[in-house]
């Protein structure tokens, strides 16, 4: 009677579960998995470096020599700086919207001068009373001179920083709705070259139109909309054929006109029309079919918008992803205005903001500097 129970109880043992251990085979099986992510530290690294900030992140869910590796290789990008270009004095004020934080600094070097535009870390300038254009760096202060023009109404925009042999200045005015002076130069030049271009559009020019560089070629969108494409290459002008958004019924047409703002990024080019009140509409230029198309998400870019040059960053950490950043800070400089496609709402909140308004030279988005040595 014994003997049998025993028995009982050995084949019982036998069919039960085994939740105490994994058997052999599921022992191997695991191996077998943990081995593939089991890469040497070196070549790891290597891997995931070509890696952007949100493949990083994703890669660094495998396992905890994946989340070593990523961490120690990530890069996020700095976003860009918004400077306050001063109505008196020489004090200039930087700040970063990443720690919100202003700095100061002296800057006599601008006295008298007017901001025409802004790209990788210069600043573009003009002195109504000498008709001086020149090029300064704020953080270095280094100057690059330009021969002089007169700017009254028109933009301009340059296509690299002035110490790169690419670098070319670009300005557009109508001498009538169908017919435009365009004029060109570039560091080191004596003059400026300047040539006249037929229209097939109407196509006037204004403080308020829009200008960027991308694939070689200047933009420029006009204050109703149209948009003209210079070639400097080929020296070639052309209004395109490519209907301008249209306005919102919840938009006045005046904001429609004035406050919006351009910026490219690898290639695209985006366009924000704001209206005091409604929330802010972003478009795409279809390149291939021509037309305009509404932006419901950014897919994590970041736009940086100010009237006289706007920018554009990927791989930026925290909530500053698939926003746009305006040119205006509030609360004491404690927070910048920003507007985020994610919640649909301004932050702050319940504030009216009309930058069709606004200043176009107050301020301007500029690259941050390698460090703080210039405000030292």
């Amino acid at each position: 009677m014994a003997g049998r129970k025993r028995r009982k109880m050995k084949s019982l043992a036998a069919t039960a579960p085994n939740n105490g251990a994994a058997s052999s085979e599921e022992r191997e099986e695991s191996d077998d998995q943990n081995s593939l992510f089991r890469v040497p530290v070196d070549i790891l690294e290597q891997i995931l470096c070509r890696l952007n900030l949100k493949e990083n992140i994703l890669a660094s869910a495998v396992c905890k020599q994946w989340l070593a590796a990523t961490i120690s290789v990530r890069v996020a990008n700095k976003p860009p700086w918004l400077m306050f270009f001063p109505k008196f004095g020489d004090l200039v004020e930087f700040y970063d919207p990443s720690v919100r934080q202003t700095y100061s600094v002296e800057l006599p070097e601008l006295r008298g001068s007017r901001l025409c535009y802004a790209k990788d870390g210069w600043l573009l300038l003009y002195k109504p009373r000498s008709l001086r254009v020149f090029f300064f760096n704020p953080y270095t202060k280094d100057v690059i001179n330009l021969p002089g023009l007169e700017l009254t109404y028109q933009i301009v925009a340059f296509s690299a920083a002035p110490t790169s042999p690419d670098c070319i200045v670009f300005t557009v005015k109508h001498v009538s709705p169908t017919l435009v002076a365009i004029s060109t130069c570039k560091p080191g030049a004596t003059e400026w070259t300047t040539a006249n271009y037929q229209n097939r559009l109407p196509f006037v020019s204004s403080i308020w139109n829009k200008l960027v560089f991308c694939n070689g070629l200047f933009y420029c969108l006009s204050l109703t909309g149209w948009l003209g494409v210079y070639d400097p290459e080929e020296h070639t002008w052309l209004v395109r054929v490519v209907p301008p958004p249209r306005c919102p019924e919840n938009f006045f047409v005046k904001n429609w006109w004035k406050g919006k703002f351009m910026a490219e990024h690898n290639g695209d080019i985006y366009v924000i029309y704001t209206c005091s009140t409604a929330n802010p509409v972003v478009y795409k230029l279809d390149q291939i079919n021509k037309i305009w198309v509404e932006m419901q998400t950014l897919g994590g870019l970041t736009l940086f918008a100010s009237f006289l040059s706007s920018q554009a960053r990927t791989d930026i950490l925290g909530v500053m992803r698939n926003s746009i950043y305006f040119s205006k800070v509030r609360f004491y400089g404690r927070r910048c205005i920003s507007y985020s496609l994610d919640k649909n709402r301004y932050y702050p909140r319940k504030q009216c903001y009309d930058w069709g308004e606004q200043d176009p030279f107050e301020s301007i988005w500029i690259d941050a500097p390698p460090d703080l040595s210039a405000f030292a």
